[in-house]
């Protein structure tokens, strides 16, 4: 009888265990996070970044009974852009806003848990609004990003911080917008700050305690780090070869920022972290490629050291940042991975080894090249279409200007992408404008903006400027598009449910047939969407959000464009949406 009772004590005390470690975030159940279909533990809604769920009780037949569950209203005056992707766990979801914020709201209510609004100093620089794109998971704690340059860990259930570590000095320049990832229990991080001349770089912590672990610098000639549990730094060899790709000296402030993070793929070991544009932007200053500006960047997260790169713009004159993301899929038998670059080109490459598979251009008209050489992997640049030589002009202060497609907010810029393993295809938020760019002379000076060239941005199209597009990275065709007016600036999601969500600047949420491309529901959320959705699963009802809140670098940088879309009014919040009951 004895025996009875306490193998039943053992058996309810191993119950309580087994839910309380089901209650933190393992590095099991992120590694799986693309097929947890009660739960967006990640961005990207899976480390792959694919933003694809397999649920399909909203589907393209009952799509039309999705109606709001509950709204959240982040308040106060501090508006600007809204960019976040929510992370759900445990039946509170956690969702960043403008001015490094972020909030825990209870899932099924909408009601608010806690709230953290981290203090931000006088003087930071962010490049491209106030904006954050979410935040990662891992153990009981919920880790973001700041615009000054710093990570903050805190605890889920009460908000209280756990850890904060300094990324680096925001008066150079520095700041952090990216949702952070994990791989290998190490907390994966970029930074911000191209159009100052900092240096890019992919830093890995302990998720748990913030510790620094490794450093890869983006930039060709910088030195690679790893450190010990004391905080010692090793040298862990330079990044490429010191001035083989960059001349003089201007490699120690090139740019070549990581600032929209990064993707994992736990079957290659690998990090893809895309590099943004050299600095400064005026091309003549920096005669050769350029490593690793405007890449993608493949870093085995054991070892922090580069497995393969592959240059998208060698040379970049047109600040088509290398950023975007890298999703990887499969495709004839082989991991490949694919990438709508700003510069218009669409890109797959072997996810092992770098190798270039296929290239083609996603969007209507691109200049600066007609067209990448698959043998070498190279764009075919069109001579007259780089901005010229500040240095040669009469006056020697600006240089011939030219008329460049896309425009440098590209072809795709920080909205995500996502492919349907269903469908075998990529939907693409792509947006169709061009620019008129000239260099300018330009030196570096610590926390100044260091570009060396003037644009303005342009419309190529009356009647629209944004639209999804669904590819086939095999063919390179375009299957369907759904044009918008204004710019697209929000990430798009698919499901098995033959759907594909999306954002608009004039504040719709939209769904459409993922073969066919037809528009079967939207909604209107009081302001433009420039924030990805996600979709998850509780009590057997499939739930879908977005956040709301017009803002980002189209109205800051977009020129005429600006102008287009100034009437669109600012916004923040969090918008749920479920099926109404059967009639």
């Amino acid at each position: 009888m004895k025996l009875k009772l306490l193998a039943a004590l053992m058996a309810v005390g191993m119950g309580v265990g087994n839910q309380a470690a089901h209650a933190v975030v393992t590095q099991e159940m992120v590694d799986n996070a693309a097929g947890d279909t009660k739960e967006v533990l990640t961005w990207g809604m899976g480390n792959e970044g694919q933003r694809y769920s397999p649920l399909k009780q909203v589907n393209t037949d009952t799509v039309k009974r999705l109606v709001p569950a509950w709204s959240f209203s982040f308040g106060g005056e501090k508006q600007r852009g809204q960019e976040s992707q929510p992370v759900i766990h445990n039946g509170k979801m956690f969702v960043t806003a403008s001015y490094s914020r972020i909030y825990a709201l209870d899932a099924a209510t909408g009601q608010k848990l806690w709230k953290y609004e981290h203090r931000l100093p006088e003087g930071i620089m962010p490049c491209c609004d106030v904006v954050n794109r979410g935040a990662a998971l891992f153990d009981n704690l919920v880790i973001f990003a700041t615009l000054d340059a710093q990570l903050v860990a805190l605890n889920q259930d009460n908000g209280e911080v756990v850890w904060k570590e300094k990324i680096d000095d925001y008066r150079a320049g520095y700041s952090a917008t990216a949702a952070p990832i994990v791989a290998n229990g190490l907390l994966l991080t970029g930074v911000s700050g191209g159009e100052f001349g900092v240096v890019g770089r992919v830093e890995a912590r302990d998720a748990k305690t913030g510790r620094l672990v490794w450093t890869r610098p983006t930039v060709e000639g910088h030195m690679g780090y790893t450190y010990d549990k004391d905080g010692k730094a090793t040298e862990n060899g330079v990044s490429g070869d010191t001035n083989k790709s960059w001349p003089g000296d201007l490699w120690k402030t090139g740019g070549a920022a990581t600032w929209l993070g990064g993707t994992y793929d736990k079957r290659t070991g690998l990090a893809y972290f895309g590099a943004g544009n050299p600095a400064p932007w005026n091309s003549h200053l920096r005669k050769g490629d350029n490593l690793f500006s405007s890449s993608t960047v493949a870093i085995d997260v054991k070892t922090g050291q580069i497995k393969w790169h592959y240059q998208n713009t060698p040379n970049d004159a047109w600040d088509f940042d290398g950023v975007n993301e890298f999703i990887t899929f499969d495709m004839d038998g082989k991991r490949v991975g694919g990438k709508a670059d700003r510069n218009g080109y669409f890109y797959v490459n072997d996810a092992t080894t770098g190798k270039l598979v296929n290239a083609f251009p996603f969007v209507r008209k691109t200049t600066w090249a007609n067209g990448i050489d698959l043998k070498t992997g190279r764009p075919n640049f069109v001579p007259e279409n780089r901005p010229g030589d500040p240095t040669a002009g009469a006056d020697g202060k600006k240089g011939s200007a030219v008329f460049a497609a896309p425009g440098f907010l590209g072809g795709k810029n920080q909205m995500p992408m996502a492919y349907s393993p269903d469908t075998k295809m990529f939907y693409v938020p792509a947006n169709e404008w061009g620019m008129e760019i000239w260099n300018e002379p330009i030196a570096y000076k610590k926390g100044a903006a260091y570009l060396g060239a003037g644009f303005t941005i342009k419309p190529l199209n009356e009647d629209y400027i944004g639209a999804l597009r669904a590819v086939d990275p095999k063919s390179g065709k375009i299957m369907w598009e759904v044009k918008n007016n204004a710019p697209l600036w929000g990430g798009v999601m698919t499901t098995a449910g033959n759907l594909v969500f999306w954002g608009t600047p004039e504040g719709f949420l939209k769904a459409a047939d993922a073969k066919t491309g037809k528009v079967v529901w939207q909604f209107q959320t009081g302001s433009g969407v420039v924030a990805p959705p996600v979709t998850w699963q509780k009590d057997g009802q499939q739930f879908v959000a977005v956040v709301s809140g017009w803002g980002g670098a189209v109205p800051l940088w977009g020129g005429d464009v600006a102008k287009r879309v100034n009437f669109l009014e600012q916004g923040g919040s969090v918008w749920v949406f479920k099926l109404a009951d059967a009639k």
